[in-house]
């Protein structure tokens, strides 16, 4: 699997993204941002303001809703084969990572992991949800279970990482003064970790 990981947004490289996309169409996740209380237009707008970002690249958006596949884990693959790439948005790592659990697209990712033709990217609590564990995270983003079928808060992260990244270091946004909390949170506690900025992205090939 090929990786494009943004602090936040797409990121400085929108050309590189648009290469890595292996046929032009890519799926559109925004489980992030089911936290509860959200309100429905906020998270409509934010969901086509991801999306038009996303199509202004010349990419083809489909909206993927893991929530939609919650013990529909064969379609959830089958589609995620046909798509060949994903763009998860940012919000609440942990609400992303119930879906993640609930739809099968955990145990999904480890077999797409094996694969080079396919692209994860995203940003903010898309790439801390890659790490091995997601206490640090606790200090920004609020303890939320807001799935009937999922009220146990899941702390493992993917493991696809052997750290943490920390988004939004040092950055013009709202959650980076909190961001040096969870950095001193990994150093008192010996996780391994690594900043990133706003606009910096990491890609994996």
């Amino acid at each position: 699997m090929r990786f494009y990981l943004s602090s936040y947004k797409l990121g400085n490289n929108t050309e590189k993204l648009k290469k890595l996309v292996p046929s032009g169409k890519i799926g559109y996740i925004p489980s992030a941002w089911d936290f509860s209380g959200v309100d429905p237009e906020k998270r409509k707008e934010h969901i086509e303001e991801d999306m038009d970002s996303l199509r202004a690249l010349g990419l083809k958006v489909e909206l993927l809703e893991l929530h939609d596949y919650f013990k529909k884990r064969d379609k959830l693959e089958k589609k995620l084969n046909e798509l060949g790439a994903i763009f998860i948005s940012g919000g609440n790592v942990f609400v992303l990572r119930q879906a993640m659990r609930l739809s099968g697209f955990d145990e999904i990712f480890k077999k797409l992991c094996d694969r080079k033709d396919f692209l994860y990217s995203g940003y903010s609590a898309a790439i801390c949800v890659l790490a091995p564990e997601l206490k640090a995270y606790e200090i920004v983003d609020k303890i939320d279970t807001p799935y009937n079928e999922q009220k146990d808060i899941i702390w493992d992260g993917l493991g696809f990482l052997d750290f943490s990244f920390m988004p939004h270091w040092r950055s013009n946004h709202p959650e980076s003064a909190s961001i040096e909390k969870e950095v001193a949170y990994c150093e008192q506690n010996n996780i391994p970790y690594r900043t990133i900025k706003d606009g910096e992205v990491v890609i994996i090939e």
